[in-house]
C-alpha cells in the first residue's frame, strides 16, 4: 500500500464542517449511551468508522455491479467479495460458538419466497436510478450530495409504504430459511463460501482480461486522513465494522429497517394511524422510543456523520444545490424503489446481501442473484437516459 501526505484543498474552509461531524457524531453517541448504555454507543462510533471508510474509499456496491457490466471492470466486486470473506471468518465462529464463551450473537437467517425475489430486483433497479445503495446513499448524502438527500427521502417513503402491505406479500409461497453455518458448521461454511466467491472473482478476472488484454490497475491509498483509498483498503475497514456490529450489536450490520422507523414516525406524527398496520403492531415500543433507542438508527446517524467528516477532511463538502429535473426524477424514483424493495426482501446489500451471506444464510446468495437482474436492468436504463 502506497501512502502520500496530501494537503486536501480548501482545507480551512472545512474545518467548522469538520467541528460540527465530530461534535453531532459526539452528541448521539452521548444519547445513544444515556438510553442503551455502552453498547448502544459503541454502535454510534461504529457508525462513523463506516461513514469514514466508505466515503474515503467511496465504497458502493451499485458502481462495482455497474463496471463488471459497462467496463468490464471487476475491482469493486473482488473487494466485496474481501469483505465477504474477511468478516464471515469471524462471524461465523461467533455464531456457532459465541455463546459457550459468553458472546451470543445471531444471523439474519431468512426464508425467501417470491416477495423476496421482486423486493431484490426492485432494489437492484431502483440502486441504478436512485445512484446508490443504502450505504452509499447514507455516506454520499454525509457527504454533501443534494441529490442523494433526495434519494434518501424518497428511500425513507418507500421503506414506510412497504409496511403497509408487508402482511400481504408475507402470504406468498416461500422456501425456508437455511442455514450454512447450521448445516454444515462454521469450517465448511466458510470454505463453501470462499469457493464460491473464489469462481465468481475467477470469472471477473477472466472478464476482465478478455476486455483490456490485462486486470486493470486498482486505485492507491494517498492519505489515511484525508484519503481517497484503495477499495482494498475500504473492504479491510469496512469489515472491521462488520465484526465489530457482530461484536457489539450481537447481529450483522443492517441499515434499512431504520429508514422504515423514521418513516413510521414521521406518518405517525402527521396522524397517519402506522401503529395499526400489522407490521408495527409489533413494533409499538420502537414508534414511541427515541430513535436513539434503536441501535440501526444510530449506526445510520453515525454513517452520515462519519461520511461528513471525510468530507470535510478531504476538503470536498461543497453541495450543489442545483439539480435538472432528470436528476430528481431518477432520485425519487430510485429511492422509492430501493425503499419498498429492502422491506420485501430483508434488507438492501449490506443487510440482506452482505449480512445474509456472512450469516451462512442462503437467502443472502439468492437476493444477489434477484438484486443483479435488476441492477442490469437499471445500467440499461442509466444508459438510454444518458446518465453514464
Amino acid at each position: 500500500m502506497t501512502v502520500t501526505t496530501v494537503t486536501p484543498p480548501n482545507e480551512g474552509s472545512q474545518k467548522p464542517i469538520l467541528a460540527f461531524a465530530v461534535a453531532a457524531l459526539v452528541i448521539v453517541a452521548l444519547g445513544a449511551y444515556s438510553l442503551g448504555g455502552a453498547r448502544q454507543a459503541g454502535a454510534a462510533l461504529i457508525g462513523g468508522l463506516a461513514g469514514l471508510s466508505l466515503y474515503h474509499a467511496s465504497f458502493g456496491f451499485t458502481a462495482a455491479w455497474r463496471h463488471i457490466v459497462t467496463e468490464k471492470r471487476g475491482t469493486g466486486l473482488r473487494a466485496q467479495f474481501v469483505l465477504i470473506l474477511l468478516t464471515s471468518a469471524v462471524a461465523f465462529p461467533l455464531i456457532a460458538w459465541g455463546g459457550d464463551f459468553g458472546m451470543p450473537t445471531g444471523g439474519f437467517v431468512f426464508p425467501f419466497g417470491y416477495a423476496a425475489a421482486v423486493g431484490a430486483f426492485m432494489f437492484g433497479l431502483g440502486m441504478q436510478l436512485g445512484g446508490g445503495c443504502a450505504s452509499g446513499t447514507l455516506f454520499t448524502a454525509g457527504g454533501g450530495s443534494t441529490r442523494m438527500m433526495v434519494t434518501l427521502a424518497a428511500f425513507i417513503l418507500g421503506s414506510v409504504l412497504a409496511t403497509a402491505h408487508m402482511h400481504l406479500w408475507g402470504q406468498l409461497p416461500k422456501l425456508p430459511a437455511y442455514s450454512l453455518v447450521s448445516n454444515f458448521g462454521p469450517l465448511a461454511a466458510f470454505a463453501i463460501t470462499a469457493v464460491v466467491l473464489g469462481a465468481i472473482a475467477v470469472a471477473t478476472i477472466k472478464i476482465e482480461k478478455k476486455a483490456h488484454g490485462r486486470v486493470l490497475e486498482a486505485r492507491k491509498t494517498a492519505s489515511l486522513t484525508t484519503g481517497p483509498w484503495s477499495p482494498m483498503l475500504g473492504a479491510v475497514m469496512l469489515a472491521v465494522v462488520g465484526i465489530l456490529t457482530f461484536i457489539v450489536v450481537g447481529r450483522p450490520w443492517g441499515i434499512t429497517s431504520g429508514f422504515a422507523l423514521w418513516g413510521a414516525k414521521v406518518f405517525a406524527a402527521i396522524g397517519i394511524p402506522v401503529e395499526t398496520w400489522p407490521y408495527w403492531q409489533w413494533q409499538t415500543k420502537a414508534l414511541e422510543a427515541s430513535v436513539l433507542s434503536d441501535s440501526t438508527s444510530v449506526m445510520n446517524f453515525g454513517i452520515i456523520f462519519g461520511a461528513l467528516a471525510a468530507a470535510a477532511l478531504a476538503g470536498k463538502f461543497a453541495p450543489v444545490w442545483h439539480l435538472s429535473a432528470r436528476d430528481l426524477l431518477t432520485a425519487i424514483v430510485g429511492g422509492l424503489l430501493m425503499g419498498y424493495g429492502a422491506r420485501l426482501a430483508y434488507g438492501c446489500n449490506i443487510g440482506a446481501y452482505l449480512g445474509g451471506i456472512v450469516s451462512g444464510s442462503m437467502h443472502g446468495w439468492l437476493w444477489l442473484v434477484f438484486a443483479f437482474a435488476g441492477s442490469l436492468l437499471g445500467t440499461r436504463l442509466r444508459l438510454k437516459l444518458g446518465m453514464g
